[in-house]
């Protein structure tokens, strides 16, 4: 099985070098896997220790975050080496200040794993969420290295509960401890004889949190609402933002504005997006010496400011839901004590199941659904603050996995 793994790994990589000809994302993964271990060769020596973060991408980044901020201070003399698989993880994240070393995972091949673990070394390794590598891991576990998975969260249809996926059920077993989100994640891995779980929770409850402590305010953004009801539109696809652009343009009123922040800033994209748009509209690359209050609709052609925005939010719509993307985060402006909108494919997000069944998230399939809820949260303000407290008070009461994983690991 291991042989055929690794052969099906080859036939990946080499698909991957084709289709990076065309796809520029593509492209700057395969790049940047062929430099990752000429980085390993000049930024470890021989007397370094390290610790090794790996994360498939950016969402997993910063759900990773606050953990690897704690073990940044807790191993304060060690080399960070922090890998992602993804581009859209490492491009926007090559130079995180949690890591001395960012790199690209190479591809799981066993003489790639031995090569990498040569050079790292790692005194301790943490793997965030779902990302499992077979190879790398037994090897890590041949090694006698010690290595745990956080976040995890599992469902009952993965591979790793089906008769044909030894290979990986395996590979779970190379972790000294797994914490997962739920209780039925435990129960999955101890119907496999797996038993070394906590159920710690989802460590982005921390990472939103932890938000709250920071400078939240954007001056422009505070000048663009001029007191006015905000809403913002974030992580949005064009399925979502038709939604918006209907709504804007069928409900003129100077009394609101709307903040729209594109999951993909493809200036074509913004610009037609633009167009669209029957109400007076602002990019973000285009504010300077711009009156700001003249306009309706700002648009955030740029990336690394939503966490931000959402704290200006009066009412929150969260992309990704309405399509096959994937729900973006909506601890993000659930955390400010805000009600939201999201799509209706959830299914993989249990934390938007629970603030729907609380009473502060809104699932919707339609524009008239979509125009029903909006317009009920505009027109009724104790509708809005009380839903959005729901949503406060739920981020609240479920953080703290970041202390049951320090705590396991035995450093203060």
């Amino acid at each position: 099985m291991r042989s055929l793994y690794t052969i099906g790994i080859h036939l990946i990589a080499f698909v991957l070098k084709c289709a990076a000809l065309f796809n520029e994302k593509l492209n700057k993964g395969v790049q940047g896997r062929k430099q990752t271990f000429k980085l390993l060769e000049q930024g470890i020596s021989e007397t370094d220790k390290t610790i090794w973060f790996h994360c498939a991408s950016l969402g997993e980044y910063e759900q990773g975050l606050p953990v690897f901020t704690e073990l940044r201070k807790c191993y304060s003399k060690h080399k960070i080496i922090l890998s992602f698989f993804s581009p859209s993880g490492y491009e926007i994240r090559k130079n995180s200040p949690i890591a001395d070393i960012v790199i690209y995972l190479p591809m799981d091949t066993q003489s790639n794993a031995k090569r990498f673990l040569d050079f790292v070394r790692p005194e301790l390794t943490v793997f965030v969420k779902y990302d499992i590598w077979p190879n790398f891991l037994n090897e890590l576990k041949n090694r006698q290295l010690k290595a745990i998975l956080i976040s995890a969260a599992f469902r009952k249809n993965q591979h790793y509960f089906k008769f044909y996926g030894s290979l990986f059920r395996s590979a779970l077993f190379s972790f000294d401890h797994i914490f997962t989100q739920n209780k039925a994640s435990r129960e999955l891995l101890n119907s496999i004889g797996y038993h070394e779980v906590t159920i710690s929770g989802d460590t982005r409850f921390d990472r939103v949190t932890n938000q709250l402590n920071m400078n939240n305010s954007l001056s422009f953004i505070h000048e663009f609402i001029d007191g006015k009801l905000c809403i913002v539109a974030g992580s949005t696809w064009p399925d979502g933002e038709s939604l918006f652009v209907d709504f804007i343009n069928n409900n003129a009123s100077k009394d609101i504005k709307y903040i729209i922040a594109p999951h993909n800033v493809k200036m074509s994209r913004i610009h037609n997006l633009q167009k669209e748009l029957a109400a007076e509209s602002i990019l973000f690359s285009e504010k300077e010496n711009k009156q700001l209050t003249d306009y309706s609709v700002f648009i955030v052609d740029t990336i690394g400011l939503l966490s931000k925005i959402y704290n200006y939010a009066d009412i929150a719509y969260v992309g990704g839901g309405m399509g096959n993307t994937g729900l973006h985060n909506s601890l993000e402006p659930a955390v400010f004590g805000v009600p939201i909108i999201i799509g209706q494919n959830h299914k993989e997000f249990p934390e938007a199941q629970a603030m729907i069944d609380n009473g502060g998230m809104f699932s919707i399939s339609n524009h008239k659904q979509f125009n029903t809820i909006l317009s009920e949260l505009i027109t009724d303000d104790n509708k809005r603050v009380a839903c959005g407290a729901k949503n406060k008070d739920y981020v609240k009461k479920n953080k703290g996995a970041v202390s049951h994983i320090i705590n396991y690991l035995n450093i203060n």
